[in-house]
């Protein structure tokens, strides 16, 4: 009953997204096109689809197009072999995947949202991570990626608005992906579908429909565990991911209104992440600011944090800073006083500076 109530609620709760879908096109490789993150996903699917017939998607609904329409269309090319629906069990379709790509397939799983990838953590952490390592490199389920939607969504509340990253980030063997936008998501997925790892693709469901960018029609991918300048400046060192990355541009346009120069990184990988470029900014800068959505205890900007005190200690000309959720569960009502928004990053910028 529980489990019953729980999908049955997740569905009215968002039935209202269910409208646009996305669909190909006969773009010329070279040309772009505006998207919005939803389509540039649908967009990396059907590459992933038509490029290699090994590769298979699957998860609860997708076959319909799933409750953000990121598998809209794909059943219809690559049939329902190849695209299709799982019982509601996350602990199911993990464990699926880990199967279908230990047999040397693209197992692309979609866990409807990240608040229920729980069901499936030990799938994911005792199964999937520790594959290729218990049988010293013998067999592996390296072509497994399971896709998330994650973040605030505005009227999720605490079954739909988790950001539950870091518990990932703490397992060898996985990697963890976060695109900004519809451009990083496309290059990052296909990056994920293909390399010989398993990987958990988090997807700011916020930015499904708002972010849209001019994204390659082409085939492309982008590095993995390599972070990306984003603005470039001398003052302070800004670290962020995901949807949190367009919260943190703003912040840095406002502190420029206010001379102060804001470097911005996005990390992109989280596991394996980018230290070099963060230590390289913050050995510039002496300063280092980290944002996330996830409450502020254990998640992964104290990593980031620890890790460049420990290699930058001399050079730091003020405290480490976190803007990040509270530690508690995401509420509805009070979602604004949760999230860490441009305002309070701003404060944090001028804090920092002013230290």
């Amino acid at each position: 009953m529980a489990m019953a109530l729980r999908r049955a609620g997740r569905r009215l709760n968002f039935l209202r997204l269910l409208t646009t879908s996305a669909s190909g096109s006969d773009l010329s490789p070279s040309e772009k096109k505006p998207m919005n993150l939803f389509s540039a996903i649908n967009n990396a699917l059907h590459i992933a689809l038509d490029t290699d017939p090994r590769a298979y998607v699957f998860g609860e609904d997708v076959s319909f197009g799933g409750v953000f329409r990121c598998t809209s269309g794909l059943v219809d090319t690559f049939g329902k072999e190849r695209v299709f629906n799982t019982p509601l069990c996350e602990q199911g379709i993990v464990g699926f995947g880990i199967g279908l790509a230990a047999m040397g397939n693209r197992a692309i799983a979609e866990i409807q949202f990240a608040d229920y990838i729980y069901p499936a953590f030990d799938q994911i952490v005792n199964e999937a991570a520790k594959f290729r390592y218990r049988s010293g490199n013998q067999f592996n389920c390296g072509g497994l990626t399971i896709r998330c939607p994650y973040g605030a969504v505005g009227h999720g509340g605490h079954y739909h608005s988790q950001s539950p990253e870091a518990f990932f980030c703490h397992v060898p063997g996985l990697k963890v992906v976060l695109p900004r936008g519809p451009e990083q998501a496309k290059g990052l997925l296909l990056a994920c579908i293909r390399d010989p790892n398993p990987i958990v693709f988090f997807e700011p469901k916020w930015l499904y429909r708002l972010a849209v960018e001019e994204v390659p029609h082409e085939d492309y991918m982008l590095p993995l565990s390599q972070a990306e300048v984003i603005r470039e400046g001398d003052d302070i060192t800004l670290v962020g991911w995901g949807a949190q990355i367009s919260v943190m541009e703003q912040a840095c346009l406002d502190a420029e209104k206010d001379g102060v120069s804001c470097e911005l990184i996005d990390l992109r990988t989280l596991i394996p992440w980018d230290k070099e470029t963060v230590e390289a900014s913050v050995r510039k800068t002496g300063r280092l600011l980290v944002s996330h959505e996830a409450p502020l205890t254990g998640g992964f900007g104290a990593e980031v944090c620890a890790s460049i005190v420990e290699r930058c200690f001399l050079r730091l000309e003020a405290p480490v800073t976190r803007v990040c959720g509270l530690d508690t569960p995401f509420p509805l009502v009070f979602e604004p006083f949760y999230m860490p928004t441009k305002n309070k990053i701003l404060d944090a910028i001028k804090a920092t500076v002013n230290y």
